[in-house]
């Protein structure tokens, strides 16, 4: 069995490839056999196998045969454990952005001359 941060793991390796990130926008628009999924790519079916083997162990896409075709279908699921460890940096980072804000409307305070109003 996969841990929750072993998953973790294989969904940002997933992602980090630029196919398999198309791979997944061609499927967040509905169902696709693999061939269908193979002819935008400059690649070789067995290629998009690979990367196909690589989404499934990440658990984002699932896969079923019916005789000789393979269809595939984007289990988002994973991606919601995915957003929500950077949502813990997009607050950091916000927080950040919001101390730096304020220190230079501080800096912009003290750089007015006395006695003016802007």
């Amino acid at each position: 069995m996969v841990t929750s941060t072993g998953r973790l793991d294989a969904v940002y390796a997933a992602l980090g490839d630029t196919t398999r990130r198309a791979i997944l926008s061609r499927l967040a628009g509905g169902d696709s056999t693999v061939g269908a999924l193979a002819k935008p790519f400059a690649v070789s079916r067995p290629a998009i196998s690979k990367h196909l083997r690589v989404l499934e162990r990440a658990g984002l896409v699932r896969r079923t045969k019916a005789g000789r075709v393979s269809r595939c279908r984007l289990d988002a699921k994973p991606l919601a454990a995915a957003a929500q460890w950077l949502e813990h940096y997009r607050r950091f980072w916000e927080a950040s952005f919001d101390r730096l804000d304020a220190y230079l409307r501080e800096l912009q305070e003290k750089e007015k001359p006395h006695g003016r109003k802007d």
